[in-house]
């Protein structure tokens, strides 16, 4: 199996690499420059050295070259400097006259070129052929030679010869080239272990964030603050790490907080199926029993009996129905399935509307409806349908909980480009305890108060599409308060 790499250990190979490689390049064109500089100094100094042979009288006799004087010559001076190697060339460039020992010249000629090149003044050095190393090219000094005022030749001094060669190759040469070797290693050493070093301080953030990540999902979401300390570690450093550490924690914790939410809605969805369930065994069961002993019991039952129980079961039935139709909505309003259908209209005429739905209701129990509307309410923005739903809820929940006698009041007011709607009740109050939940989820009846039903949570999605929200703004012995706000249409 295969080991992988860790962040640190690639970082460091990748540095090695690059370090080498450019200890390598550097001590390249060091050794360049210096040998470039080595030859520019030597053929500087060597310059005028061509012309002084070239005029040396001993080289003539009789108008013509004196060819055992040129050898004599030759020999002395390469025997006074053996790094120097002198030849005559003819104007062609074949070499006329040397004193290279016998098997040591490799060519017979010399490209003119270069000498044209240094004797016009070109930037030294100016490199040329050496006759016994043709594969390599040198530094030379040369000089035109005249005989009887006419051209003859090229005086050509190689100077750096095979001899100077062969002394850099057993000489101090190689141990400065030893020298500067052990000098660049030392260097690169030095900077690789500053470099890991480096590396370290960077990476060993990034390993502890791992190890937190690590830990996230070997434990889960849930278990967050297990890594905690291992983020306290990280945090405070600065820069990119810092703000990666304190990303991770932040999306951590939106994740952790929206499994929290999504356990909570799967546990209201829960209780919601078991509270409609209660709501619906009860009529259920009801219509069931009275319809029961309608068949068992109708020739026995008076006719007022069978009046009284068929309008007990068409009221249970009544329930079942109402039930069924919240359900729907509120399931067509969960899944996104209603989109508002927006329009400018007058909240105070659509609560007019909604009243007279209720009359008979509120009548029939000796309660009064109130509506406290200020002539300067302004006109809303909503989907006309979807606010009647609203209010029919509210009130018809608040008649349902206010006793005889009692009222049910809607005031409206206009609050900074907003209209407020408040509807209250003189009922027994919701208990503290069902009032944090109540627009969540229903919830049942309680003795000596009561609770909401699916309708407040119709309600509240309702509003919700709105941009909106409903709040329970009071709730004691005296009466409940539900208020909410929608936008007023603009102009």
């Amino acid at each position: 199996m295969l080991r992988t790499w860790s962040l640190y250990q690639k970082l460091g190979a990748v540095f090695a690499a690059l370090l080498l490689a450019c200890c390598g390049a550097s001590f390249w064109l060091q050794m360049r420059s210096s040998v470039a500089q080595q030859d520019e100094v030597t053929q500087r100094l060597s310059l005028g050295l061509a012309s002084h042979i070239a005029g040396t009288s001993e080289l003539m006799q009789g108008g013509s070259l004196n060819a055992p004087a040129v050898k004599d010559l030759f020999g002395k001076l390469m025997a006074v400097n053996p790094s120097m190697e002198v030849y005559l060339l003819s104007p062609e460039g074949r070499i006329l006259a040397h004193d290279a020992p016998a098997g040591h010249l490799k060519a017979d000629r010399v490209d003119l070129a270069p000498v044209h090149r240094l004797l016009a003044g070109d930037p030294l050095p100016v490199l040329g052929d050496d006759p016994r190393n043709p594969a390599r090219r040198k530094v030379f000094s040369a000089a035109p030679l005249q005989i009887a005022g006419q051209p003859a030749g090229y005086v050509y001094v190689v100077l750096f010869g095979e001899e100077r060669e062969r002394l850099d190759a057993d000489s101090s040469s190689r141990r400065v080239l030893n020298s500067a070797l052990w000098s660049m290693g030392l260097v690169a050493l030095l900077a690789l272990a500053a470099g890991l070093a480096a590396f370290r301080l960077i990476t060993r953030p990034l390993k502890v964030l791992t190890g937190a990540v690590r830990e996230v999902r070997t434990r889960g979401l849930a278990n967050l603050q297990q890594a905690a300390p291992l983020l306290a570690q990280v945090k405070g450093g600065g820069g990119e790490i810092d703000e990666l550490q304190q990303a991770f924690l932040e999306m951590t914790q939106r994740l952790a907080e929206q499994w929290r939410q999504l356990t909570a809605q799967e546990q209201q969805r829960r209780e919601l199926f078991a509270n409609v369930s209660h709501d619906l065994r009860t009529p259920l069961t009801s219509l069931h029993g009275y319809l029961e002993t309608l068949l068992v019991k109708a020739d026995g039952l008076s006719e007022a009996d069978r009046r009284r129980y068929l309008l007990i079961a068409l009221d249970q039935s009544s329930k079942v129905g109402r039930l069924a139709q919240e359900l729907f909505d509120l399931a067509r309003l969960e899944y996104g399935v209603v989109e508002p259908e927006m329009e400018t209209f007058a909240m105070p005429d659509l609560l007019q509307d909604v009243f007279q739905k209720f009359e008979l209701a509120s009548q029939g129990r000796h309660q009064r409806l109130v509506a406290d509307i200020p002539a300067s309410v302004p006109a809303i923005t909503a989907d006309v349908g979807l606010m009647e739903r609203v209010l029919t809820n509210l009130l018809d929940n608040a008649i349902r909980h206010t006793p005889e006698g009692g009222e049910v009041k809607v005031r409206m007011c206009a609050q900074s480009q907003r209209v407020r709607v408040d509807v209250s009740d003189t009922g027994p109050g919701i208990p503290p305890a069902l009032a944090e939940r109540l627009f969540v989820r229903p919830m049942f009846s309680t003795a000596g108060g009561r609770a909401g039903g699916l309708g407040l949570v119709i309600v509240r999605r309702i509003l919700q599409l709105h941009g909106s929200d409903i709040v329970l703004a009071r709730s004691d012995s005296q009466g409940s308060v539900f208020s909410f706000e929608l936008p007023a249409a603009p102009g």
